[in-house]
């Protein structure tokens, strides 16, 4: 498969601020790529230098296989997507759609017809008269795609587009955008600090911090296999088995993490042998709090030596009430613990 985005040692400072620092990333074409990190993580200013509207210090930057450095953002082979979407209030959802091909001289039956074709592909054919101010916060998302799809990019680049839709209408459009990708078949590349946006929808995902990419991975191998301790952490819940614990209960000074679905959690009077089962870890502790999740419950254990950890249980599969300062053995299998690069993040 070719590559459709390539960063080759990427700097961008601002000042004595290093925005972006040494990054590297192939992106392949017709990719699903996130990439995913906390504000000033540096994930939004890689997305602007892909785009033009910021110029690397250092390193190399192409779109299909054309060094894209020194071109400005109107002769690059991608359109963007903001969050919060840049629609002209004053023109009709039909206006908005085909600015872009006005601006480029595009005649006007070709510009109808795209603009009709744009406006199909995000559902919104017969909302063209309309103005952003009678659309709902979704439709206008989606006049927002099709305003950057009407351009026919080879690359359409998203910055955090569902962050100010609210939870339920998130997850539809999450649906709605990896389904539209699969349509057209061309790359998106969708910058978000939500993980469960970029695990949902990602056919691979890079995990920034601090201006550096941590881990670029699929999502089921950055939640299965972290490499580090700040994408075990960042990315889903989990527990980290610092090197004291670690070291009493493998012989191994290293730092594991391990998901709290991982642990099993059984009361100690109810089942005793738990901490002398051959196949598993186990230490015990009390229940320090309970935080009921809907479909599970997150328990979490103050450890008879002082650590705490948490265990994650399936309310459907819960056959027994536990409570407040119960006393608890937690046990696990050994090959649920992800050895981690590193003691600190």
């Amino acid at each position: 498969m070719s590559t459709s985005v390539e960063l080759s040692n990427v700097t961008r400072q601002f000042g004595e601020v290093i925005a972006v620092n040494d990054v590297s990333i192939h992106i392949q074409e017709g990719e699903f790529f996130s990439m995913l990190g906390p504000s000033g993580s540096g994930k939004t200013t890689c997305l602007r230098l892909i785009a033009g509207f910021e110029q690397a210090n250092q390193g190399r930057i192409l779109i299909h296989g054309q060094e894209a450095a020194h071109l400005p953002p109107y002769q690059r082979d991608v359109n963007t997507v903001f969050q919060d979407y840049a629609l002209f209030p004053h023109m009709t959802i039909e206006e908005n759609v085909a600015y872009g091909l006005m601006v480029k001289g595009v005649p006007k039956p070709e510009r109808k017809a795209r603009t009709q074709e744009a406006l199909d592909m995000v559902s919104l054919s017969s909302y063209g008269k309309r103005t952003p101010a009678q659309l709902s916060g979704g439709q206008r998302q989606r006049v927002a795609l099709a305003r950057a799809l009407v351009n026919r990019p080879r690359v359409l680049l998203l910055d955090e587009p569902l962050g100010a839709l609210d939870q339920q209408l998130r997850e539809q459009m999450q649906t709605e955008l990896k389904s539209l990708q699969r349509q057209l078949g061309i790359t998106f590349i969708f910058v978000t600090h939500d993980q469960n946006e970029a695990l949902s929808m990602s056919d691979r995902v890079a995990v920034f911090n601090r201006g550096k990419i941590e881990q670029v991975d699929t999502a089921k191998a950055l939640y299965n296999a972290p490499k580090t301790r700040f994408v075990a952490e960042f990315v889903g819940s989990t527990n980290i088995i610092a090197e004291q614990l670690a070291l009493r209960l493998t012989e191994s000074a290293r730092t594991f993490s391990i998901r709290p679905e991982h642990i099993q959690l059984d009361p100690v009077q109810m089942n005793p042998s738990t901490t002398s089962h051959p196949d598993r870890l186990s230490v015990q502790g009390t229940i320090s709090e309970i935080l009921y999740h809907g479909a599970s419950t997150r328990f979490n254990v103050t450890l008879d030596t002082g650590e705490q950890l948490s265990a994650q249980h399936t309310n459907a599969l819960a056959d027994r009430p536990l409570n407040l300062s119960t006393r608890v053995s937690l046990s696990w299998l050994p090959s649920a613990m992800v050895q981690l690069d590193g003691a600190k993040s």
